[in-house]
């Protein structure tokens, strides 16, 4: 933290120390809880082995595993086992949203949850990397196994904005040609765009071969719509104020939004990738505990 106190006044620095110290209770608290070791399967699916995809070299095939098990599984070299993670945090301008009974934003809400696997990952030695992203990728840092990295992740998540549009298809194929190695890539926003422009961007990264998370973050007011009195409801990302009655809406509402996720969730599963869904007043250790229950079932499958 010193090399950068010379750059932020006081209060920055009491915010970006607050999100890493926040980022490393948040893990130890949790895994002080556990009889076996949160980290079993984080990376288990890169060590010695990894099963044979269609257009792998069969040069590389271990034929006595394929003996023993009548399975292909290829050789991988040592740098090849290394474990990489990629977050991506939206930082549009819909993440500033927070209900009267929220506790924070969905922005920092999911800042909290991507500080914490930041530092999980770090924390048994694997790379992390970041990209924030509006309407474009707003800030990309490589990944980096050194323990100091965490601090540079929470000074740019810190320091992102939310502000602007989101497109995310187009951002997602780019993003999918910037990471070259395979890993997790780890998406959170509300994915509050289009379903189907943004499935196409997430078809980028199986085809470049990654393994994709989303974690979906929503204000529980957006899913219940507790309003009952006449409101007004200010836009977001460029849509206007509208005046409504909430009790003729909320029928309607919540269809729709139900539909938005269960469009989302069925997209998801037929490319292969976890969807979970984290509500800003859920305890941040729950979003912890539920990635982590969701690696250990893909390396169990």
């Amino acid at each position: 933290m010193e090399s950068y106190q010379k750059y932020f006044n006081p209060q920055t620095l009491a915010r970006l120390e607050g999100l890493e110290l926040q980022a490393r209770q948040i893990v130890e608290g949790y895994v002080a809880g556990l009889h076996k070791s949160p980290y079993h399967g984080f990376s288990i699916e890169f060590a010695e082995h990894r099963e044979y995809v269609p257009g792998d070299d069969l040069r590389y095939v271990d034929w006595k595993v394929f003996g023993k098990t009548d399975r292909f599984y290829l050789k991988q070299y040592e740098e090849e086992t290394n474990f990489s993670c990629y977050v991506l945090l939206d930082t549009s301008e819909s993440m500033l949203y927070q209900s009267e009974s929220a506790p924070c934003t969905k922005l920092q809400y999911a800042q909290f949850v991507a500080a914490a696997l930041s530092y999980l990952v770090l924390k048994q030695q694997d790379a992390v990397g970041l990209a924030t992203f509006d309407n474009g990728v707003k800030n990309f840092v490589r990944a980096s196994s050194q323990p100091s990295h965490l601090k540079q992740l929470c000074h740019i998540m810190e320091l992102s904005p939310a502000t602007g549009e989101t497109a995310m298809g187009p951002i997602f194929h780019d993003l999918a040609e910037r990471i070259k190695k395979r890993g997790l890539i780890l998406i959170i926003s509300d994915f509050f765009d289009d379903v189907a422009s943004l499935l196409m961007g997430l078809k980028h990264f199986r085809h470049r071969r990654h393994e994709v998370l989303l974690m979906q973050v929503i204000d529980p007011a957006e899913q219940d719509f507790p309003f009952r009195d006449p409101t007004l409801f200010k836009g977001l990302e460029k849509w206007p104020e509208m005046m409504t009655d909430p009790k003729s809406l909320k029928a309607a509402y919540q269809r729709e939004f139900e539909a938005f996720l269960t469009e989302l969730r069925r997209g998801c599963r037929d490319l292969k990738m976890d969807h979970l869904l984290l509500r800003t007043s859920s305890p941040l250790d729950v979003a912890l505990s539920t990635f982590l229950a969701s690696r250990a079932n893909r390396v169990r499958r």
